[in-house]
């Protein structure tokens, strides 16, 4: 996950809605069933939707009252505590 691609879909879900950040994961995992697709095109669909769900969860405690940045650094957190262990 990269934290600046997640800043950046979180400006186009203010801009905009997350509905459509939402349809757009829906079409990369769908994509995910092609099966002529290469395991390094597996990887980059994969790293999309891991930022797009990132920024949808960064996105949902901002609506929930924290600070933009707090979210974000909370996030970071959360994911490389879980990698760590």
């Amino acid at each position: 996950m990269k934290l600046p691609i997640i800043k950046h879909l979180g400006g186009f879900i203010e801009k905009n809605d997350e509905d459509y950040l939402v349809e757009a994961i829906e079409v990369l995992e769908d994509l995910t069933e092609v099966s002529s697709l290469k395991d390094e095109e597996l990887d980059v669909i994969g790293e999309l939707i891991s930022n797009m769900y990132g920024a949808l969860e960064v996105q949902g405690e901002i609506r929930k009252g924290t600070p933009k940045k707090e979210a974000l650094n909370g996030f970071m957190k959360r994911v490389l505590g879980s990698i760590d262990q």
